[in-house]
């Protein structure tokens, strides 16, 4: 995990796409307005996973948003790094919390989201949400609120 000073992802025209899970791909650069709340929203919808027990494709929609404090996420770094789980067996729901483990452990944000729409595999989808609000901050609350309320207006699926 990389400071500003030393992103090496964005730019480079010799990029490399490794498909075996890597956090270390994940790169950060300063908040320019860390006394501002926002969110920051990232979505993915050509994620690729294994499933860990019949090695067969899951595909997803992921959706990562975040409230930054001091760090940022580098785009490119971050589409790497969901790149690697091309060849990674793990459960749906195991998936989204290690992508948000591995945001909060680079960016301390304070707070994050991170949604896992899986195109149906058998019959049924499956879509993993999980979040974090920073202990001891109005984010705490709030994250507790957004998961309680999360699927109260479920969505309408009709596209999978």
């Amino acid at each position: 995990m990389r400071e500003k000073e030393n992103l090496t992802k964005l730019g480079s025209e010799k990029t490399k796409y490794s498909t075996d899970y890597d956090p270390t791909l994940l790169e950060f650069f300063s908040n320019k307005h860390p006394g501002r709340d926002y969110f920051v929203k990232f979505n993915c919808p050509e994620f690729t996973t294994l499933c860990p027990i019949t090695g067969q494709p899951d595909f997803a929609n992921i959706t990562i948003s975040y409230v930054p404090d001091e760090r940022l996420v580098e785009s490119k770094s971050l589409k790497l790094y969901l790149f690697s789980f091309r060849e990674h067996g793990d459960f749906h729901e195991d998936v989204v919390n290690i992508i948000m483990n591995d945001l909060i452990k680079l960016l301390d944000p304070k707070y994050i989201e991170v949604w896992g729409r899986f195109l149906p595999r058998g019959g049924i989808s499956i879509d993993p949400y999980c979040n974090y609000g920073k202990q001891k901050t109005p984010w705490e609350k709030i994250a507790m609120d957004r998961l309680a309320n999360h699927d109260i207006y479920p969505e309408r699926v009709d596209n999978r």
